[in-house]
């Protein structure tokens, strides 16, 4: 196992300090200067997992408050609002210097039998001929100041190839549709709950890039100021993250600064696991002139 993949999962390991309350790094995720949202989710669904027996999560609504701060860890306080004979609910709040960064709600179920059906999976190419995330950036990265090479090629945990990769620093106007293909392969043996705190964590991933798309954007072209809003998420299935894990994105709508995206996460045999949805921030950068 990796040093970025053993960091992900020691992320997600929250620590029990008092009855219903956590706590969890802010360091090791996906951006240096704040602590990446997938994280937040990931740290809190783990939270509110260890106050529940026998259930797995069926849905989670969370909204970002503000933005959290790296060099120091995060307070997960667990309210138990609800142990139902089917459905369990629990609400988590995240703290730092004494506010909220995230609230978030998550209720579990006692496993069913009932009717089943889904959209099938859309047609792709498989993630086996697609670049890596970390052959990109190797392409590119003398685009960039020296002293952010680093950050830019250190190692992540995700491996993640997208279906048609766009210029990072000249984008074209493209469709909002969006496939990536992800996993982690260190993932394999772990329990079902840390599996969707995973998957939690993984599906914040390139989600709010869908919005845009459009417009001939992305992270690196100095014109957007972009931050996830909220951030929903729906698990249909079991997960088993260390295999290929199609995620497919569009984004129906952005305006007023907004722009609103959906995910739907397939496995590799083309079973719908979980659907996403997040609104974000696109606001954009005015340039002097």
């Amino acid at each position: 196992m990796s040093d970025a993949h053993q960091t992900l999962l020691n992320l997600l390991a929250v620590e029990p300090l008092e009855v219903d309350l956590f706590r969890g790094t802010g360091q090791g995720g996906e951006t240096p200067t704040r602590i990446f949202g997938g994280q937040v989710i990931g740290q809190a669904l783990a939270s509110a997992y260890q106050t529940v027996e026998d259930r797995l999560c069926h849905s989670l609504h969370a909204y970002f408050i503000r933005p959290g701060d790296p060099s120091i860890p995060v307070i997960y306080q667990v309210d138990r609002a609800r142990d139902g004979g089917s459905f369990t609910t629990r609400r988590v709040v995240a703290i730092q210097h004494g506010k909220q960064i995230l609230n978030m709600s998550a209720s579990f179920h006692v496993a069913e039998d009932g009717w089943t059906h889904q959209h099938p999976m859309p047609h792709v190419e498989g993630p086996e001929g697609l670049a890596d995330r970390s052959t990109l950036r190797a392409a590119v990265v003398d685009k960039i100041p020296e002293r952010h090479h680093d950050e830019f090629l250190r190692p992540r945990p995700i491996d993640i190839r997208e279906v048609a990769p766009r210029d990072f620093f000249t984008p074209e106007p493209a469709d909002d549709k969006n496939h990536i293909w992800f996993r982690m392969a260190a993932a394999r043996g772990i329990s079902p709950q840390l599996q969707h705190c995973l998957l939690a964590y993984a599906s914040d991933m390139n989600l709010l890039g869908s919005a845009l798309r459009p417009h001939g954007q992305t992270w690196f072209t100095g014109a957007v100021m972009a931050a996830s809003l909220d951030h929903s998420m729906w698990f249909h299935g079991p997960a088993s993250f260390c295999d290929w894990h199609l995620y497919t994105m569009d984004s129906p709508w952005s305006g007023g600064g907004r722009g609103f995206n959906r995910g739907m996460i397939y496995n590799r045999d083309g079973t719908l696991i979980a659907s996403v949805a997040q609104e974000g921030l696109i606001r954009q950068i005015k340039t002097k002139g």
